[in-house]
């Protein structure tokens, strides 16, 4: 992404904006305001897509909830729950079997067994509520975002560099925990 003047280095009078100031590099600075971006933004976009699913008519869901749902509902293929963490980068693989059953029990999400494997899908309802979900998501989120092309591809850039980023920060907690 190309960097504007507004985006450009601090200067000495117009410090980092970041939550833990006893946690600025002096080797990057801008790490720290990543991190504050990332916490804020993380946490905009879970209340945004808990409030798009209810809007939806799907109520009571937590975020992870609203994105197992989504992943399951993707492609239309049936999922592992070790796929369904593996794909999102969920560690715990009892927070996805929860969201699993929660979403079960909603009558959203059906599971299959062949053999020992057992798969998830989205049921007729799953899918009416992710349709429901994409329309509002078209005209609440799309529509106030005013993309252009030049937005899109800065967009594209940055979602590439989050998941170099979570590459990078997955290795650092395979350091840390070997500590």
């Amino acid at each position: 992404m190309a960097r504007s003047k507004a985006s450009a280095k601090p200067t000495p009078t117009q410090a980092p904006i970041v939550s833990s100031a006893h946690l600025v590099s002096p080797r990057s600075a801008e790490m720290s305001e990543f991190e504050f971006g990332l916490i804020v933004s993380g946490n905009a976009f879970h209340r945004w897509v808990i409030h798009c699913m209810s809007a939806a008519g799907l109520k009571d869901l937590t975020a992870l909830d609203v994105l197992v749902l989504h992943h399951v509902t993707h492609r239309a293929r049936n999922k592992r729950l070790a796929d369904i963490a593996f794909i999102m980068n969920v560690e715990d693989t009892h927070l996805i079997n929860y969201s699993l059953k929660k979403l079960q029990g909603l009558g959203v999400v059906e599971s299959s067994k062949n053999g020992k494997e057992v798969t998830y899908a989205s049921t007729d309802l799953g899918k009416g509520y992710v349709t429901r979900y994409r329309e509002i998501r078209e005209s609440c989120l799309i529509d106030a975002l005013k993309a252009d092309d030049a937005l899109n591809h800065d967009i594209g850039q940055l979602a590439r560099l989050l998941r170099v980023l979570s590459g990078i920060y997955d290795q650092a907690a395979r350091s840390a925990a070997s500590l």
